[in-house]
C-alpha cells in the first residue's frame, strides 16, 4: 500500500498541470486514479507493479519524467511495464497509433492488464463526454482502434476483456462502429 500512495503522489505532481481534452476539463490524475480503480476495484488485482504502473503509465510519454526518474524511486519492474506503455513522441500519431497495435501481443502480462484497464477508461470517458473538438468519425475511428490494440491482449484477464467489451457495446447503442467482438484474438 505505501508503494502504491508514493506512486499516487508522484503522478499527482507529475501532471499537476495537465488536464484532460473533454468539455469539463478534469484533472488528468483523475484518469490515473480511475485506471488503478478498474484494475483493483473492477478486476481484483492486487500485484503492486501492475498498480503502480497504472498510476504512472503516463509519466514518461507526458512529462518530463525519466525511465531512470521510475526505476530510481519504484524499482527496475514498475519502470519496465510504463516503458512498454509509452509512445515514442518523436514519430508522428499515425505512426503511434499502429505501434500500439502492433506491439500489443508482445507486452508483458502486466503492461497487458493496464492497457486493458488504460483503454476501458478512455473508452468509457468519450463515450459519456467526448473529447472537445471530436467530430463523431474521430470518436468513431478511436474505438475502432482501441479495439484493435485489445484484440493483441486478449486471453489476458477475462474480466477487463469483459468490461471493455461492455463499454464498446454501450459504444455500439450510441451508433459507433466498433470491432471489439468481431476482432480476431
Amino acid at each position: 500500500m505505501n508503494e502504491f500512495i508514493r506512486a499516487l503522489v508522484f503522478a499527482a505532481a507529475k501532471h499537476r498541470d495537465q488536464r484532460r481534452k473533454d468539455p469539463t476539463a478534469a484533472p488528468y490524475i483523475n484518469h490515473l486514479i480511475a485506471v488503478a480503480n478498474v484494475l483493483a476495484n473492477e478486476a481484483g488485482i492486487t500485484d503492486p507493479v501492475v498498480l503502480c504502473a497504472a498510476l504512472l503509465h503516463d509519466t514518461i510519454e507526458d512529462t518530463k519524467t525519466t525511465t531512470a526518474e521510475l526505476e530510481e524511486q519504484f524499482g527496475q519492474k514498475v519502470a519496465s511495464v510504463v516503458l512498454e506503455l509509452t509512445d515514442d513522441k518523436s514519430l508522428q500519431k499515425p505512426i503511434r497509433k499502429q505501434l500500439q497495435i502492433d506491439n500489443a501481443t508482445r507486452l508483458s502480462t502486466e503492461a497487458k492488464l493496464v492497457n486493458l484497464a488504460d483503454k476501458i477508461c478512455n473508452l468509457r470517458d468519450t463515450a459519456v463526454s467526448p473529447k472537445v473538438g471530436w467530430s463523431p468519425e474521430r470518436t468513431q475511428a478511436y474505438f475502432d482502434w482501441a479495439a484493435q490494440v485489445i484484440a493483441g491482449v486478449r486471453g489476458t484477464n477475462s474480466t477487463l476483456e469483459a468490461l471493455f467489451d461492455e463499454v464498446c457495446m454501450r459504444g455500439r447503442a450510441k451508433g459507433l462502429s466498433l470491432q471489439s467482438q468481431e476482432t480476431p484474438a
